[in-house]
């Protein structure tokens, strides 16, 4: 039994932390946010480059939280040069497509900020 539980511990550490661990890497922001509850839905929020009161959201509000983070992925998908399919393929397949953006070879490249309105 407690081999069972290890055997699956280390294929979530593999297919699901590591992953996402990377992805937060690539985007510059701290990898260990992908371990700690909370934290990681901010980073999710400012690799996609969304506000972070979406958090309440998410957090707080049946429905909109599943529409807020269907948008996180496609942010986090599109700056990393992804395209929809592939935020379908991260909702519906995490451990294929999240694998697929930490160990390939894609690129954080989000959008530039708009410049303030003088």
């Amino acid at each position: 039994m407690l081999t069972m539980i290890i055997v699956y511990a280390i294929i979530m550490i593999l297919l699901y932390i590591v992953p996402i661990w990377l992805v937060f890497s690539k985007a510059g922001k701290p990898g260990v946010a992908a371990i700690v509850p909370i934290w990681n839905i901010i980073v999710m929020l400012e690799v996609a480059k969304k506000p972070i009161w979406w958090i309440l959201l998410i957090m707080f509000v049946p429905i909109a939280n599943l529409i807020m983070l269907i948008m996180t992925f496609n942010g986090i998908s599109k700056n990393f040069g992804k395209s929809e399919g592939f935020t379908v393929g991260m909702i519906l397949l995490p451990f294929i497509f999240w694998p697929i953006l930490g160990y390939g070879s894609a690129k954080y490249n989000p959008p530039a900020d708009p410049a303030p309105a003088a």
